[in-house]
């Protein structure tokens, strides 16, 4: 895979029912969630490099604060579940599963390949670790919806974690699953929403409009959150408010998000839902993100 031929920092990686990892883990955990995205991406000369760039925040803390899962063991009956709606966000979910200590670093560089384990889009008989084959947007949430079930009829304590994009909240599918989750007090389903204002056809609230959308969440039954996505300690706080609740209520939590985060070229592009990037410019790229990730230091 290619690289700039630096080292970087070790991150812990995941275990079952870990300890709560601290803030500068989390930090470094996406930092390199976003590095490996890039490197991915370079691979293929293109790719939802964006989302991943912007998601990463969010998916630090899923897998490496939030989640209980095995590296060791992905099919474990009592794991929490992470359901990659969006299917297009894979290569985001990729070094994800890469900081939990389900793949391998080496596996990275065939993203994308003929034959490779880590297609383009998600899917569950290809990847470990990867619970559903998602991409036909606007089914996971129901997906999440019977599995929820189907784990409290078990007297199961892991929970669902549904993470899905506001484009797919044009899909109808999205809100008879959220009417049912509320009616059956799905607490153990947690709903994350990337809310990046992008899609492939344009501007999402250009599209159909969807504010406002805390109120929809909340007229549906829902405990609605809705925070920075790329403030991570906005997003481990939500995480943990969520976890907490006592109400027999599903959760969402809503992400604003910034598709780019952390290469400034890559944020101010206009149209960055599917990056095209030359080739001299992925270096540049894993050299600004790296500038940033060490210019913010320790917060320890």
């Amino acid at each position: 895979m290619p690289d700039s031929g630096d080292t970087i920092a070790t991150a812990t990686r995941v275990h079952a029912a870990q300890a709560t990892a601290s803030f500068d883990t989390l930090r470094t955990h996406a930092w390199r969630m976003r590095r490996f995205a890039l490197r991915m991406g370079e691979v293929q000369g293109q790719g939802y490099v964006g989302q991943a760039l912007g998601w990463a925040d969010v998916l630090a803390v899923a897998y490496c604060h939030a989640m209980n899962i095995d590296p060791a063991e992905p099919e474990w009956e009592g794991r929490d579940r992470f359901l990659l709606s969006h299917g297009h966000y894979a290569i985001a979910q990729y070094a994800a599963l890469f900081e939990a200590g389900v793949l391998a670093e080496a596996e990275l560089e065939s993203y994308g390949a003929d034959d490779s384990r880590l297609p383009m889009s998600g899917m569950a008989t290809y990847t470990p670790g990867m619970e559903i084959s998602g991409g036909s947007l606007g089914q996971g949430l129901a997906i999440g919806v019977g599995m929820a079930l189907g784990m409290r009829m078990k007297g199961s304590q892991a929970r669902v974690f549904n993470s899905m994009s506001d484009g797919e909240l044009d899909e109808g599918a999205v809100w008879e699953a959220a009417l049912s989750a509320s009616h059956h007090g799905l607490s153990n389903l947690i709903n994350l929403v990337d809310i990046n204002r992008q899609q492939a056809d344009g501007v999402s609230h250009e599209i159909l409009n969807f504010e406002p959308l805390a109120d929809k969440w909340a007229a549906f039954g829902w405990h609605v959150q809705r925070v920075d996505g790329n403030d991570l300690a906005a997003v481990i706080a939500a995480f943990d408010a969520a976890l907490a609740l006592p109400d027999a209520k599903p959760r969402v939590i809503l992400f604003d998000t910034l598709m780019g985060k952390g290469v400034p070229f890559l944020e101010q592009r206009e149209k960055n839902h599917f990056i095209r990037v030359e080739a001299d410019e992925w270096q540049q790229a894993i050299a600004a993100l790296d500038a940033g990730y060490a210019s913010q230091g320790s917060q320890a």
